[in-house]
């Protein structure tokens, strides 16, 4: 494999952002020989020592939050205050690991009472982290930060569709760190690929789509690497008939169309109780043609999301509004509303990931929840309900990571699950995330004689 470019457009006015060389094979070899060499002393460096680096690292990319937003925006689309929001995020993610990793434990236990017996939790080695494009500061701090205080190395590999953000990064979380403990490396899936099929790498964390997640399963089933992927969603909004239908139509909004629908947890398909079913539709048409959204993040992407709109009209669904590529330059896609969906369209059936949303009537709640819980994935799902008996029944039958009660955003932070399905494994937040990027030792300890 070669060194190339990786040309980046605006996608707002297509204008060319620049571009950045690719890694070829020798720099690979290098960067994960180097996290390597670098593990031993970073694994033995008390995990205060490693906190308080971490707090440095929070520190300085909050000096450079304006930067590193004026990137993003650039390259992916994302307007400039939501980017900003989403690298103040990357920062206090930072810090929440700094606090968490010295006090991360193993335990004692109960043993003979002349012995010690412990189970003692200790760094992996070297992480490959894979990141996307869509939040690419807050959702690579989680991993970066997570495994870096663990006392793991990594080499990270961010979405070619965010490079120059991605580095930017690098550059300055690596500028407090040891050399060799965070290195980033630039490049397509080819250079995921190659990074995920070596045996020398220890842990393999990949958040992006079902079909790549896939390929790094099968890749860690031969070198061994333990996983972590959260991958792609389906995620449906199950909408009762006693909840007000405009305020329901503005949660639907919210989830379908927030960052242009490019948001892991995006509401994807939408279930709505007959009774409310057109007083719902009317309002979440209102919803869409009132908002102007910023651009997906290329033509590539958009093509994808139109593709979805074109299958579902074309087997029966009816367009409400938006569903139309606009003139001109960039990679702009309108708010868009279906109905009649059928449950095997693609757009029903598959990760749309923009800003459409596809509206299914039902006939009762339990029909809804029904087809809700149908289906490959399991990322997460919300339930907008009056009834609190509907609303603890729904949220024990549906098989997600994460499910939400009359808000289709929103947690605790802290807050970690287990993705079904398509969707992934592994803890990819939270306190517990420091228990997938360890490995447990048992020690047991007796005097001589």
């Amino acid at each position: 494999m070669t060194a190339g470019t990786i040309e980046i457009r605006n996608p707002a006015d297509g204008g060319v952002v620049g571009s950045v060389a690719t890694a070829a094979e020798d720099d690979i070899d290098a960067a994960v020989a180097l996290a390597n060499r670098a593990w031993p002393g970073w694994a033995r460096t008390p995990a205060a020592e490693r906190g308080s680096l971490l707090h440095a690292a929070a520190e300085r990319l909050r000096q450079h939050a304006g930067d590193l937003a004026a990137t993003n925006e650039a390259e992916t689309g994302r307007p400039r205050e939501e980017a900003l929001a989403g690298v103040l995020a990357g920062a206090g993610t930072l810090v929440q690991y700094a606090e968490l990793g010295p006090v991360h434990r193993g335990r004692s236990l109960l043993g003979d009472p002349g012995a010690t017996d412990l189970m003692v939790p200790e760094p992996r080695g070297v992480v490959v982290a894979l990141t996307p494009w869509n939040d690419p500061v807050a959702v690579a701090c989680g991993l970066l930060g997570a495994a870096l205080v663990t006392g793991n190395t990594v080499v990270h590999k961010p979405s070619e569709r965010a490079p120059h953000t991605g580095a930017l990064l690098g550059e300055v979380l690596s500028g407090v760190l040891p050399a060799g403990v965070l290195q980033t490396l630039q490049g397509d899936g080819g250079v995921g690929a190659i990074l995920a099929m070596r045996d020398d790498v220890d842990v393999l964390a990949h958040v992006g789509s079902t079909a790549t997640g896939r390929s790094i399963a099968a890749s860690a089933a031969a070198t061994g690497a333990k996983t972590l992927l959260e991958n792609g969603g389906n995620d449906p909004l199950v909408v009762d008939a006693d909840v007000d239908p405009e305020w329901a139509a503005g949660q639907a909004a919210l989830g379908a169309f927030a960052n242009s629908g490019q948001i892991c947890v995006a509401v994807e398909r939408i279930y709505v109780h007959e009774a409310i079913a057109d007083a719902f539709l009317a309002a979440l048409v209102k919803e869409a043609e009132a908002r102007t959204l910023a651009p997906l993040v290329d033509l590539r992407h958009r093509a994808h999301v139109h593709s979805h709109v074109e299958d579902a009209v074309g087997r029966g669904a009816a367009l409400l509004t938006g569903g139309v590529v606009p003139d001109g330059p960039g990679a702009h896609y309108p708010a868009t509303v279906l109905t009649g969906c059928a449950a095997g369209l693609r757009v029903m059936a598959e990760e749309t990931f923009g800003p459409v949303a596809p509206v299914r009537v039902v006939p009762s709640f339990e029909a809804g929840l029904a087809e809700a819980a149908s289906g490959d994935y399991g990322l997460a799902a919300t339930v907008l309900t009056a009834s609190m008996a509907r609303a603890q029944h729904a949220w024990r039958e549906l098989p997600a990571g994460t499910v939400k009660v009359n808000a289709v955003f929103g947690g605790a932070p802290g807050g970690a699950a287990h993705p079904r399905r398509r969707s992934g494994n592994g803890y990819g937040y939270g306190p517990e995330l420091l228990d997938e990027l360890t490995q447990t030792k048992l020690v047991h300890v007796e005097p001589p004689g």
